[in-house]
């Protein structure tokens, strides 16, 4: 049995497409989007419409910009003599809303996965490299702690390490407020190699 008409199902198949968003999330956001106030709907649907025509790659960190540098390597503030390597936008700007971070990025798109077909070639490593020929001190990996970030962390550190940039990679273990009990072993045992002296 059919329960939505035609062009429900076409709403509800393309909002299940994006990450994240599973069939009863679609479901409920198809229908939140057809009670809105046409004049809202029309902006929402103008908005996505326009930032798939008009937004790019910055062209010095790879982060997604509407202009041709973003904000962040255009700002005169911030150590450009310092790059964070992160996977995705959504790392830089998790960085960003720490406020702990005032160097630039370096935005590979991805992270090395060989099962899926993701080698060193599909992200951007060479870009990363082409930057390292300024003036550069050091490079901090910011990649997930998962295989995929761990692999394409060691893979940039054999890359860089002989051009005699220090090379830095952010610490990861227990999180604040977290009981040994409902932590993995992985995470111990990394959270016990990057012990640090009070």
């Amino acid at each position: 049995m059919k329960y939505y008409s035609e062009r429900i199902n076409r709403l509800i198949t393309q909002l299940s497409m994006l990450p994240g968003i599973g069939q009863r999330t679609a479901e409920r956001l198809a229908y939140h989007i057809v009670k809105l106030p046409k004049e809202r709907a029309a902006a929402l649907a103008d908005s996505i419409r326009d930032a798939s025509e008009n937004v790019f790659y910055c062209k010095t960190c790879f982060a997604t910009s509407d202009e041709e540098m973003c904000p962040v390597c255009r700002s005169q503030n911030r150590n450009h003599r310092l790059i964070m390597v992160v996977e995705n936008d959504d790392d830089m700007a998790q960085m960003e809303r720490s406020g702990a971070y005032d160097g630039i990025y370096h935005v590979l798109q991805g992270a090395i996965d060989p099962m899926k077909g993701i080698g060193p070639d599909k992200i951007r490593l060479k870009e990363l490299m082409l930057r390292l020929r300024d003036d550069v001190d050091e490079i901090i990996l910011a990649t997930s702690s998962g295989i995929e970030g761990e692999t394409t962390a060691t893979y940039i550190s054999r890359l860089v390490k002989p051009l005699g940039i220090k090379v830095t990679q952010l610490a990861s273990g227990i999180p604040i407020g977290a009981d040994l009990q409902t932590v993995d072993s992985a995470t111990i045992t990394r959270a016990f190699k990057n012990r640090g002296e009070l």
